[in-house]
């Protein structure tokens, strides 16, 4: 039997991109009644909560993530009711609901901000300064989407701070009075019954009030990058220390909520795994925090070592996630022939056992359980604003946003019986969920995770780091008197393994080992 934990601590959280999961009405677009009427199949995976991308009120230039009304529910994904609805049945079939809550920022088009234009009584609820004598912007800051990071707004005479979009002004969370506002938002959807928030872009939040500029960065050999936001060090424009005490109001409105938790995305700068612990270190900040940077990264064998001993690293909670919206799907980014590889089921499968096996809670992304690849549409398909402008250097987060598959033999897969917002690739459709039956991708995610639930060393354990050549490489959970070992491959030839007390084997391309101390291997592959 598995000690009583919190229930988010080990939990397994789907992420749902609304848009692209299941069309109800025929527009193209993913909707709440379509979430609603396939959440049995989610709840059949094995997980313990959704995580829902924003579904509010927004212009969609940044598809969600410029939220112009935080309480409402946006026309094309349905209708309060459609939520209520979402949340009841998710609650029947035993699946928690956490929400996306974009706090760092706003649409341009949101209430607040038009307020702060004319200088009212929120004229300090975003972030504003005056230009430099010359007319150019307050400092050096730049955008993640390219570009300085200050927009002019001629009716106000002044620059407004955004870190992503121009038409998304960074809130100004110095402000007591904001904090308030976001919070009293978010204690609205508490009291509708969801169980928690995923916190976008936590280390975006609070910037340095004095406008200090950012230092360079020692430019790389080579041609000039295409992103420049890499070529600063971001100490000014983001990860200011007063952060922690935002989080804690944050973590003061979520304890007023028994069983509610918080999912707070870290960013790729440097130390974020140490932020992730930060955070998350005790019961004043975040519950569990998630970072991008080994997103980013790559998957050597120096790679996966080093994210098992962060893993193995005591204090805090972290969640991994080895895709999601705004990345190329790790199928396709980590293999080591990249697009070219196709659906290779070994890797996939790999993938799978060392994301549940680690220490932590794990987010998946939708279709991930399906092994889907990275989509590669062509520049007049794009819809991200920041694939369109940096094609063909960066193409991108279409591709991994790009519709489930549901129906092999169906139009669109089955997600939609109308033209979808992002066509469905030709080499996703045998993945489809009816495709698969008992087999494949899916049939192993469910059995993996159906043991994952029943074991406390998977779910709670420690991580021990065993120490093994290259391409192996391995640990152990260990929760009280039970002991799992696992070992990888992560090689596409055979790898030998050899272990004190274990007679030497063989594991195949991509091979992996399970084994319960003690006992024969539980599954080798």
């Amino acid at each position: 039997m598995i000690q009583q934990q919190p229930w988010w601590r080990g939990a397994v959280i789907y992420q749902i991109y609304p848009r692209s999961f299941f069309d109800s009405n025929g527009d193209g677009i993913g909707d709440l009644p379509g979430i609603t009427a396939r959440l049995d199949y989610i709840a059949e995976l094995g997980v313990d909560a959704i995580w829902l991308c924003p579904f509010f009120v927004s212009p969609q230039a940044d598809f969600g993530y410029d939220v112009a009304d935080h309480l409402a529910v946006d026309p094309i994904f349905g209708s309060l009711d459609d939520f209520d609805r979402l949340v009841a049945r998710a609650h029947a079939l035993g699946l928690r609901v956490l929400i996306d809550q974009v706090w760092s920022h706003t649409s341009d088009r949101h209430a607040w901000f038009r307020d702060s234009v004319r200088g009212d009584r929120r004229a300090d609820w975003y972030v504003w300064a005056d230009a430099a004598e010359d007319g150019t912007p307050p400092n050096n800051w730049l955008s993640v989407f390219g570009g300085a990071a200050w927009r002019w707004e001629p009716r106000r005479r002044q620059y407004y701070l955004h870190h992503f979009l121009p038409s998304q002004p960074a809130l100004n969370l110095h402000n007591p009075a904001v904090v308030d506002a976001v919070l009293e938002g978010g204690a609205c959807w508490l009291d509708r019954g969801v169980d928690g928030f995923r916190l976008d872009a936590v280390d975006f939040m609070l910037h340095d009030p004095t406008l200090r500029a950012n230092p360079a960065l020692p430019r790389p050999p080579g041609a000039v990058p295409a992103k420049l936001f890499a070529r600063q060090r971001h100490l000014h424009d983001m990860l200011h220390p007063d952060t922690d005490a935002v989080l804690a109001r944050i973590r003061g409105l979520l304890d007023r909520f028994p069983g509610s938790t918080s999912l707070g995305e870290i960013s790729s700068q440097p130390g974020a795994l140490d932020r992730v612990r930060r955070y998350t270190r005790d019961q004043r900040h975040l519950h569990m925090a998630y970072t991008l940077g080994p997103l980013r990264g790559g998957f050597d064998h120096a790679a996966v070592t080093a994210l098992i001993a962060e893993s193995a690293a005591e204090g805090g909670w972290p969640c991994w996630s080895f895709s999601n919206h705004d990345v190329e799907r790790a199928a396709t980014r980590w293999h080591p022939r990249g697009a070219a590889a196709g659906h290779d089921a070994d890797f996939v499968r790999l993938l799978m056992a060392l994301l549940l096996s680690l220490r932590g809670s794990v987010s998946i992304y939708q279709g991930e359980e399906l092994g889907l690849t990275e989509a590669a549409l062509a520049e007049a398909d794009l819809r991200d604003p920041f694939g369109i402008a940096y094609w063909p250097e960066f193409r991108g987060r279409d591709g991994s946003r790009t519709p489930l598959p549901w129906t092999k033999a169906a139009p669109a897969a089955g997600f939609s019986t109308g033209t979808p917002w992002l066509p469905v690739p030709a080499e996703h459709h045998a993945l489809a969920v009816d495709a698969q039956g008992g087999h494949g991708p899916l049939a192993e995610w469910r059995h993996f995770l159906a043991w994952r639930r029943d074991s406390a060393a998977l779910r709670h354990g420690r991580l021990i780091p065993l120490p093994l050549p290259a391409p192996l490489v391995g640990f152990d959970r260990v929760a009280g008197s039970e002991t799992v070992r696992a070992v990888f491959n992560l090689a596409e030839t055979p790898a030998t393994l050899h272990l004190p007390g274990a007679a030497t084997q063989t594991l195949p391309r991509f091979g992996m080992l399970f084994a319960t101390e003690g006992l024969a291997a539980r599954a080798a592959a």
